[in-house]
């Protein structure tokens, strides 16, 4: 298991406040463009500079002759998470979208068990997951209503799903393939695939500047940026302790949501945070931590190929 050093507290932190704001850049965005839109916006803008990156450093033919995990990766990180993380947030506000986003680890754990780990469901885990189900549903009961936004839930939590599952394929089958490649690659498909869905539901009229500056800041830095640093994270702490990165990302997504867009953090918003949190860290533990009190999640099986 890769020990926590500098590096990787600078890296967590880097990507606990980078993947804190794209609820905030989405919500402004989906407001002016329909979902398939920013989804392809964000992917266009992040390509450019990567591409000539992945490209000069030969990293673009090994991600390649990996497609299958590869395509497996960008369907699972990208492109079913993005659209239906953006189209949740049409209705749901930004800093309860991060929230629900923080149940990743609890989803991670069970990931984690049906790879092969024995200890993922042990008794502590399983309280640590009953314990996150009972801050999202006191989140849900309190901030959602109506059906349209239950569905948003839902969706939500099929993202926590993706989430918690393209790192283990990104850590047990494209290990050995340069970071970049696997971003730039994976992006491009998401792009290709996104084209002519953007296309047909374009916006009539020119959306405002704020909309545009909100898609090209998710593409350069909640996208291009992250995922440098998001590979390079998984490398040095693992796949699942990785995942952990949703312990700060809801924080900065509920602060930046209230001081932004004015949305009110509530004391059931409160209460919801503390018992999903509390159920990712019993969650993400083995049960013989407890003498120890040092948390750690099991890795991958197979490390032959982040």
């Amino acid at each position: 298991m890769p020990a926590l050093n500098r590096r990787s507290w600078t890296l967590f932190a880097l990507m606990g406040a980078i993947w804190g704001v794209p609820y905030l850049f989405i919500k402004v965005a989906v407001e002016h463009m329909a979902p398939p839109v920013v989804v392809f916006g964000r992917t266009a803008v992040a390509i450019m500079p990567l591409l000539v990156v992945a490209a000069s450093a030969g990293a673009i033919r090994p991600a390649l002759a990996r497609w299958r995990p590869l395509v497996a990766f960008a369907a699972l990180e990208m492109a079913l998470p993005w659209l239906l993380l953006t189209d949740a947030e049409r209705r749901l506000p930004s800093g309860l979208t991060g929230l629900l986003i923080a149940c990743v680890p609890i989803v991670g754990a069970v990931v984690a068990f049906a790879l092969g780990d024995r200890h993922a469901l042990a008794p502590r885990r399983v309280l640590g997951i009953a314990l996150g189900l009972g801050g999202v549903a006191l989140l849900v009961a309190t901030d959602v209503g109506g059906t349209s936004s239950w569905w948003s839930v839902v969706e939500v939590l099929l993202v926590c799903i993706g989430y918690a599952t393209a790192p283990f394929i990104a850590s047990r089958q494209l290990a050995d393939v340069p970071d970049v490649g696997v971003v730039a690659v994976s992006l491009t498909l998401v792009a290709i695939v996104y084209a002519p869905i953007a296309w047909f539901t374009r916006p009539d009229s020119a959306p405002p500047a704020r909309a545009v500056w909100a898609v090209i800041a998710l593409g350069v830095l909640c996208t291009a940026i992250a995922f440098v640093f998001f590979f390079r994270l998984i490398a040095a702490v693992g796949p699942a302790r990785a995942t952990l990165i949703t312990f700060v990302n809801p924080a900065v997504a509920v602060v930046v949501g209230a001081v932004v867009l004015d949305e009110q953090i509530t004391g059931a918003t409160i209460g919801g945070f503390v018992l999903v949190l509390a159920g990712c860290w019993l969650a993400t533990r083995h049960e013989a931590e407890v003498i120890a009190d040092v948390p750690v999640v099991v890795e991958p099986l197979d490390r032959s190929s982040p």
